[in-house]
């Protein structure tokens, strides 16, 4: 390649990258919004319909408690993952007995596929047959009994603590990766100056981690709103829609009630809610870092 420029290497090089990103991402979200607006079923030809699915979304009283069930478990979610994950990673890091067999735990729950995350918490929070309300009845607390699953109240936190538990671990390894990239001379440097644990933690250890924590928190973000199979295991969005997030809704208008173009409105809101999101931390967090 020496006659060709460093610009037409570069191109050649990332063209693989681009089309194939082009193909499984740009070209899909294409399809969805073009869809978005018909009203196809999955049979026939689509009809256009303009604007329609998208003036019936924001009437539909199911699709805002689907946002609002996203919209809890994101704000739970926010809340819990990243200090705890951080906080777990700092324990983690640190040499102890069974240390290695600790850190193989700590990423287990990552590998277990979601629909298995799923049936193994329905086990542990079913109302009815669940081990947390059988162990509440044992303890002679009958008239405790919460509907950890399938109720209005508590289903969005309890899918917020099932994704906390599946993703705590792999993001705690991510914070520990970036410890790693900490050189230890400013550690030995602080030291010599009098800091203490505390001081080098508040000064050194998150400051220098910040872009490792913007990454954690849109992998968080973007997470949150493809949780799908871990709610169809616990309640399938029911009852009567109670415990819809908005993948989950998507799905159901979609394949379930074959209203294809409907459906498509749901996945291109949720889409533009997920960068909207992603764009403004990205933007305010560089913007802290730039003034830093």
């Amino acid at each position: 390649m020496r006659w060709l420029s460093k610009k037409q290497s570069f191109v050649i090089l990332l063209a693989p990258t681009l089309i194939l990103f082009t193909l499984f991402a740009v070209v899909p979200v294409g399809i969805a919004c073009y869809y978005s607006f018909t009203n196809f079923t999955g049979i026939g030809s689509p009809t256009f319909v303009g604007l329609s699915n998208y003036m019936t979304l924001f009437k539909d009283k199911v699709f805002f408690l689907a946002l609002k069930n996203t919209g809890i478990v994101l704000g739970v979610s926010a809340v819990t993952v990243i200090p705890l994950s951080f906080l777990l990673a700092l324990l983690l890091d640190r040499a102890f007995p069974g240390t290695k067999l600790a850190k193989a735990l700590n990423f287990s729950p990552n590998i277990i596929a979601p629909i298995l995350v799923g049936l193994i918490w329905v086990f542990i929070l079913d109302p009815g047959m669940g081990l947390v309300n059988a162990l509440l009845r044992q303890l002679g607390m009958v008239s405790l009994q919460p509907e950890w699953i399938g109720g209005r109240t508590l289903t969005p936190y309890s899918v917020a603590f099932v994704y906390l538990w599946k993703v705590l671990g792999y993001n705690a390894t991510i914070f520990m990766a970036a410890f790693k990239m900490i050189p230890g001379d400013i550690y030995e440097a602080a030291s010599i100056d009098g800091a203490g644990g505390a001081k080098k933690l508040w000064y050194i250890t998150i400051p220098m981690i910040k872009p490792t924590l913007l990454i954690v928190t849109i992998l968080l973000i973007t997470g949150v709103f493809k949780i799908f199979e871990i709610v169809v295991q616990l309640t399938a969005g029911g009852p009567n829609h109670l415990s819809e997030l908005l993948v989950t809704y998507m799905y159901y208008m979609t394949f379930q009630s074959t209203k294809y173009g409907y459906g498509m409105s749901i996945a291109i809101v949720t889409f533009l809610l997920t960068a909207v999101f992603a764009v403004i931390y990205i933007g305010v967090t560089r913007e802290r870092i730039g003034e830093e």
